[in-house]
């Protein structure tokens, strides 16, 4: 799996996950389990994560923040699963006990899986279960349980996140299979993409245009909150004229 790994880094920075093996802790990593603890005395790093990307952007609203913290670790997340499931027919085993975070290096969340085995997979089926059991209930629905310990924050609004997020990845990787002649890749990634998207947490969410591919949601992420900040290509807020 390593070795896929390394492959699908190519497609870009999102994609990547260090895999050497090592002792993270000592370089700074956490588990993501201490990230998705609802506790903020026992597990202040999330709480800190808000505080710094509050404090970059010049936002004095937590929730906006904590918004953007949610989508940028949901893209990370989809990235390294789905990349290998379309060009490799494989998705990782990211267990949250194996998979580490900085809390110090974002832009994007820096990721280490100094394990990397694959889950055991032989149809499409398979594929679109194990994302959505890896990532989604794994790691999302754990997240998102605890960004609403940080501050209050829509429910719709984080799943539209999370399905923004895996669209997000399918575009890029899209794009990228594309410009190097894998259209089965692109085709396959869209496919996995709408799959996954069928899951109750994420049906809701919005639509996926596969033609495109791109996504109109039915929430805002409150980027256009941040000074400076604009509306995003997939905002409801825009199909409102706003």
């Amino acid at each position: 799996m390593t070795e896929t790994l390394c492959r699908t880094a190519t497609v870009g920075a999102f994609f990547s996950v260090r895999t050497n093996t090592g002792a993270p802790r000592e370089q700074g990593f956490l588990p993501l389990p201490e990230l998705y603890r609802q506790d903020s005395d026992s597990a202040p790093a999330l709480h800190k994560r808000v505080e710094v990307v509050a404090t970059r952007l010049g936002t004095a609203e937590r929730r906006v923040a904590a918004s953007l913290v949610h989508q940028g670790l949901a893209g990370r997340l989809w990235s390294i699963a789905l990349a290998p499931a379309v060009l490799a027919g494989r998705v990782p085993d990211l267990g949250s006990d194996t998979l580490w975070w900085h809390p110090a290096r974002s832009v994007p969340d820096e990721l280490w899986l100094p394990s990397s085995t694959a889950l055991p997979a032989t149809s499409e089926q398979d594929l679109t279960g194990q994302l959505q059991t890896t990532v989604l209930q794994g790691h999302l629905v754990p997240l998102h349980r605890a960004i609403g310990t940080v501050c209050p924050i829509s429910s719709r609004l984080l799943w539209g996140n999370a399905a923004s997020a895996l669209v997000g990845a399918l575009r890029v990787l899209d794009g990228w299979c594309r410009r190097t002649g894998r259209r089965k890749a692109a085709e396959r990634a869209v496919a996995l993409t709408a799959s996954v998207l069928d899951d109750p947490l994420l049906r809701d969410s919005g639509t996926l245009d596969p033609a495109v591919p791109e996504f109109s949601r039915r929430s805002c992420c409150l980027y256009y909150r941040v000074p400076g900040g604009g509306l995003c290509g997939d905002c409801v807020l825009r199909r409102a004229g706003h």
